[in-house]
């Protein structure tokens, strides 16, 4: 059954309805945990193991000692900012940590009072909702084709597309010798090494990987762990060699945000925005908002 089969289905179930128990139905509809649980498969259950296994692994935050460049970007926010990895924690587990008093969600406007405002949270990883919607709903099937994951950190995009795609290669760029390790390991033990593969390295030195490159994917990849100065070669160096015609770029923020405070321009003719559909049902646990934080570009 198609889309349009089963939307007509659903239509004449609706109108089959008593009327006195129509809301009951659609508000059961939008809220029951058995529909996702229906929704669920085996490839989440992996994402989700893989999550467990690096949450027990890292800290809280998900940030190493090393990292203090993005530890000092997020202390210059005008708004208190903590690094909270979507990978590793749901709306679910953060609402849970937050009712344990493990996690919080407000900081204290004046110390020993009532008085609070909420925190803003930064993920440097796409959740597994996120990873669903990136490979099954923005991304076209990526058969053959090689992907290559900027900053990939925890590996997370590199899961998501083992599980969620065909994409013949998918390769990391880590800069965090440790975090190399800790990929590596997780492709090991889950069997992933026949497409992923992680590199030990700068991006401004794979230009040969980026000219190849079928996909690329940037989430808040330079903003926290870089100077303007850095970001601006980083930008110019992609700019410069992600260049063959028709393959895709995916970022979070969009270009613009990202390069407007570095005032530095786009390439004129470079890249094109494709639209996106936003408008898909993920589950009770993913967020329509951080959905439409997922922009997607095409060489042109």
């Amino acid at each position: 059954m198609d889309f349009n089969e089963a939307r007509d289905e659903l239509k004449q179930l609706l109108s089959r309805t008593e009327p006195t128990h129509l809301q009951r139905l659609i508000t059961w509809i939008r809220n029951s945990d058995e529909l996702d649980e229906l929704l669920s498969d085996n490839r989440k259950v992996i994402l989700q193991n893989i999550s467990e296994e690096l949450r027990e692994r890292l800290p809280a935050d998900a940030m190493l000692p090393s990292e203090t460049s993005a530890y000092n970007t997020m202390q210059q926010r005008p708004q208190p900012t903590v690094h909270v990895d979507s990978f590793l924690f749901d709306e679910d587990e953060v609402d849970s940590r937050c009712e344990e008093g493990t996690m919080s969600r407000s900081f204290c406007l004046s110390c020993g009072s009532h008085r609070t405002a909420p925190l803003d949270f930064i993920s440097h990883s796409f959740s597994i909702s996120e990873l669903q919607f990136l490979f099954q709903n923005v991304l076209p099937d990526l058969g053959g084709r090689m992907l290559v994951d900027v900053g990939s950190r925890l590996g997370a995009v590199l899961y998501g597309g083992y599980v969620f795609s065909t994409a013949s290669q998918l390769i990391g760029v880590e800069l965090s010798e440790e975090f190399v390790k800790l990929q590596n390991e997780i492709v090991m033990k889950y069997n992933m090494t026949d497409r992923i593969q992680v590199l030990h390295s700068d991006v401004c030195l794979q230009n040969v990987l980026l000219q190849n490159a079928d996909v690329l994917v940037m989430n808040n990849v330079f903003e926290f762990f870089m100077e303007p100065s850095q970001q601006v070669r980083a930008w110019r160096f992609i700019m410069e060699n992600f260049r063959k015609k028709g393959s895709l770029l995916v970022t979070v923020p969009s270009l613009q945000e990202s390069l407007n405070p570095l005032q530095e321009a786009l390439q004129p003719g470079w890249v094109e925005e494709l639209p996106v559909d936003y408008d898909v049902y993920l589950g009770r646990d993913s967020d329509p908002d951080s959905l439409r934080l997922i922009h997607l570009y095409r060489v042109l």
